[in-house]
């Protein structure tokens, strides 16, 4: 079921890794998107979540897409709960400078593994693919929700 959510502005994808944490961002009608930045992950001191509300602050963002890594039997694993608190994390961060910019997880089952392949198919290895791996990935979870949000005139519901 769609919500209302909002329907022109820039848009975020998110992809959530133990060492870093791929950006992607949308064009403002919300029809493609385009890797943007890759950052370490700094679950100590939350640089990552700083310079990511200085990405929504920068590029006018509406909406934040995380991607909610869940099996292939639609289960939540341990990555799939640390995806869910790097989402309340932005979501706190956001709320605490003031932004009422809303978080959603998005479904982002295989999308490493389609990142990979299509990088790999691009001639892109080993040490250079790991540097845009993350930022691919987050293509993929963003494209998705962007696909799945025209499909249904509003926003999808995490899957």
């Amino acid at each position: 079921m769609a919500d209302s959510g909002p329907s022109r502005g820039r848009r975020l994808g998110v992809d959530v890794g133990s060492v870093r944490v791929g950006i992607a961002l949308s064009d403002p009608d919300g029809v493609l998107a385009t890797p943007l930045v890759t950052l370490d992950r700094d679950g100590e001191a939350g640089t990552d979540l700083d310079r990511l509300v200085a990405l929504v602050d920068e590029h006018e963002v509406v909406e934040v897409v995380v991607g909610l890594p869940r099996t292939l039997a639609g289960r939540d694993g341990p990555a799939a709960q640390a995806a869910q608190e790097y989402a309340t994390a932005t979501r706190e961060k956001l709320a605490a400078g003031g932004h009422e910019v809303p978080v959603v997880l998005s479904d982002e089952r295989l999308t490493t593994v389609a990142a990979t392949r299509q990088l790999s198919d691009r001639g892109v290895r080993g040490r250079k693919q790991r540097r845009v791996i993350d930022q691919a990935a987050a293509v993929a979870i963003l494209q998705s929700h962007l696909d799945a949000r025209r499909a249904t005139g509003g926003t999808p519901e995490p899957s």
